[in-house]
C-alpha cells in the first residue's frame, strides 16, 4: 500500500469527523426549526427511498465503493477507467429510470410506506419526493467514484463530500427561517418549509458529486462517456460484488421502511426515531469509516491461503476495536440519555416532550451498537472473501423476523383483536432491529469459522466478556454522577454534567479494559500517551 494503514485512518477519521460535524449541526437546525411536526415527519418518508439509495449505494463503506475498491486497487489506471465507463453508464441508466418511477409514483409509494399517516403529512411527503427523486441518479455515481478515488489512495474528499450536503441544508433553511421567524412549522408554511427541506437536500447531493471531479481527474478516470463493456472481465467481477451486496444491503433498509410503517401510527416517531438515530450514526460513522475503510484493501489482499493467519489477527483486531468503542459509547447512552439529547436538541421547536421520546429511542439504540458495527464489519469480511450470498441470505431472513419482532414489541393487534402484552411504542422497533443484528452477527461468525477452517472463538469471547465488565463499571460510574450529584439546573449545568461524567466513563473504561488484559484497548491507549504525553 503506498499509504499506511494509520494515516489512512487518520484522513479518514479527521474526514468523517468534519461530515459528522457537519450533519450534527444540520440536524440541529431541523430540530429548532421543525421539531416534531408536519414538515419534518413528511420529510423521513419522502426520503426514504432517494436517502436509502444514496447511502446504501452512493456512501462510504456501501456496496459500490466496496465493490470499486476491491476491484480497481488491483489494476492500473486505463483498466480501471475502462471499468468505470462501462460501469457508470450500465447504473446509470438504471438509476435515471428508477428516478422516473419515484416522480412519478410518488402518491402510492408514500401510501405504501406510511399508511396511516395523516393527510396533511402525506401531501407534504408526496411534493418532498417528487423534488428529491432525481438523487437516485446521482447516488449511483457518487458511490462508484467514491470508490474509483479510495482504490487510488485518495480518501480526503470522499470522506469530507458529505458536509456539502449538510451545508446545502443549513443553508437553506437558515434562510427560510430568517425570512418567516418562528411561523415556519405553521400549518401554511408547512408545506413551503417541506418544500425548502427537499430541494436543499437535492441541492447538496448534486454538489457531493460534483465536488469529486478534480480528484477524478488527477486519476484520469473523469472520462464521462457511453460504454457499454459487459464482457470486460473487471466489469463482470464488480457486477459479481455490486448486485448480491446491494441486495444484501438494500435488506437492511428494508428493515428501515417496514419500521416505519409501524411508526406510521405512533404520533411523532418517524421525527423521533431520525433524531436519535443521528446521534448514533454520528459515532457509528466515525468509528466505521476509521475502522473498516483502511481495513478493507488489507482484507482483500490476505484472501490467499497462505495469508489465513494474519487474516484472522486482521479480523480480530477490527473486531475488537469496533466492539471496544461501541460498547463503551453504548455504556454512555444508556446512562446518559436523556442530558445528551436535552443539551444537543431542547431548544425553538423541539420541547420537553419531544426530548423524552428522543431520548427512550436513543437508548434502546444504545442496546443494539455493538452487534451493529461488528456486524457491518464482518459483512465487509465475507465481501472481500467473495461470498456476498451469505450476507445476503442472512438479510433476506432478517425482514421477516424484524416485521415479527417490530409487531411483537409495539404491542400490535392481533388477529382476534386483542393487543399484544409487551408495549414499548417506538423504543420497541429499535429493539427489534437490535436483535435482528445479533443474530446475524452470530450467525456470520459461525460461517467464518467454517470458512476459515476455526477462529480462536473461545480467546475472543473471553476478551468480549472483560470489554462488557468494562463497560457496565464505566456506565454504572456514569450514571451515578447523573444522578447523584445536584448539577446546576441550566444549559451549562447540561454541558458539566455530560462532559464531566463522559470523561470519567470513558477514562475508567480504558484503565479497567487495560488491567484486564484486553490487548486493543491497551494498544489505544498506548496511541494516546504517545500522542498527548510525549509529544
Amino acid at each position: 500500500m503506498s499509504k499506511s494503514l494509520k494515516k489512512i485512518a487518520l484522513i479518514v477519521t479527521l474526514g468523517t469527523l468534519l461530515s459528522k460535524t457537519g450533519g450534527l449541526a444540520r440536524q440541529l437546525l431541523i430540530a429548532a426549526a421543525f421539531g416534531i411536526g408536519t414538515a419534518y415527519d413528511a420529510y423521513n418518508y419522502a426520503y426514504i427511498l432517494p436517502g436509502f439509495l444514496l447511502i446504501l449505494i452512493g456512501g462510504n463503506n456501501g456496496p459500490f465503493h466496496n465493490a470499486m475498491v476491491s476491484i480497481l486497487s488491483k489494476r492500473d489506471d486505463s483498466e480501471s477507467s475502462e471499468i468505470l465507463a462501462s460501469i457508470r453508464t450500465i447504473v446509470g441508466t438504471m438509476l435515471l429510470f428508477i428516478s422516473l418511477l419515484l416522480f412519478i409514483g410518488a402518491s402510492p409509494i408514500i401510501s405504501i410506506f406510511g399508511p396511516a399517516l395523516e393527510s396533511d403529512v402525506h401531501q407534504v411527503a408526496v411534493l418532498q419526493l417528487r423534488i428529491m427523486a432525481p438523487i437516485a441518479f446521482i447516488s449511483g455515481l457518487i458511490g462508484l467514484e467514491f470508490g474509483s478515488l479510495n482504490a487510488k489512495d485518495e480518501f480526503w474528499i470522499p470522506a469530507i463530500s458529505p458536509i456539502i450536503s449538510s451545508i446545502s441544508i443549513i443553508f437553506g433553511i437558515s434562510i427560510f427561517w430568517l425570512k418567516v421567524g418562528s411561523e415556519i412549522n405553521s400549518s401554511e408554511l408547512a408545506i413551503k418549509g417541506g418544500i425548502v427541506l427537499a430541494l436543499s437536500t437535492l441541492v447538496g447531493a448534486t454538489l457531493q458529486w460534483l465536488v469529486q471531479f478534480p480528484l477524478l481527474a488527477k486519476s484520469g478516470l473523469n472520462k464521462v462517456r457511453f460504454a457499454f463493456n459487459w464482457h470486460h472481465p473487471g466489469v463482470q467481477e464488480v457486477w459479481k460484488v455490486i448486485a448480491p451486496a446491494t441486495l444484501s444491503s438494500g435488506m437492511l433498509q428494508i428493515n428501515v421502511c417496514t419500521d416505519l410503517f409501524f411508526a406510521s401510527a405512533i404520533a411523532g416517531a418517524a421525527s423521533g426515531l431520525s433524531y436519535a438515530s443521528l446521534l448514533v450514526q454520528a459515532p457509528l460513522g466515525l468509528f466505521s469509516n476509521a475502522l473498516l475503510i483502511p481495513l478493507l484493501p488489507t482484507f482483500a489482499k490476505l484472501t490467499e491461503p497462505e495469508s489465513k493467519s494474519e487474516l484472522i489477527i486482521r479480523i480480530r483486531q477490527g473486531i475488537m476495536f469496533s466492539l471496544s468503542s461501541m460498547i463503551l459509547l453504548a455504556a454512555l447512552f444508556l446512562t446518559l440519555g436523556n442530558p445528551i439529547v436535552s443539551l444537543i436538541y431542547k431548544r425553538g421547536a423541539f420541547d420537553q416532550g419531544a426530548v423524552n421520546l428522543v431520548s427512550q429511542i436513543l437508548i434502546a439504540y444504545a442496546i443494539g451498537m455493538p452487534a451493529y458495527l461488528c456486524r457491518d464489519l464482518l459483512v465487509r469480511i465475507f465481501y472481500c472473501l467473495g461470498d456476498s450470498i451469505t450476507p445476503l441470505r442472512l438479510s433476506i431472513l432478517g425482514i421477516g423476523l424484524n416485521a415479527l419482532f417490530d409487531w411483537l414489541l409495539i404491542g400490535g393487534p392481533t388477529p382476534i383483536g386483542n393487543q399484544l402484552p409487551f408495549n414499548f411504542g417506538a423504543p420497541g422497533l429499535v429493539i427489534a432491529t437490535a436483535l435482528i443484528n445479533l443474530l446475524t452477527c452470530l450467525a456470520l461468525l459461525f460461517k467464518l469459522n467454517l470458512k476459515l477452517d476455526g477462529l480462536p472463538l473461545k480467546r475472543w469471547s473471553i476478551d468480549l466478556i472483560k470489554l462488557f465488565l468494562a463497560g457496565f463499571m464505566s456506565g454504572f460510574v456514569a450514571w451515578s454522577l447523573n444522578i447523584g450529584v445536584a448539577w446546576p439546573n441550566s444549559h451549562l449545568g447540561e454541558v458539566i454534567k455530560v462532559s464531566f461524567a463522559g470523561c470519567i466513563s470513558i477514562g475508567l473504561f480504558g484503565v479497567i479494559g487495560n488491567a484486564l488484559g484486553v490487548k486493543e484497548v491497551n494498544a489505544a491507549l498506548i496511541i494516546l500517551k504517545r500522542k498527548f504525553i510525549h509529544q
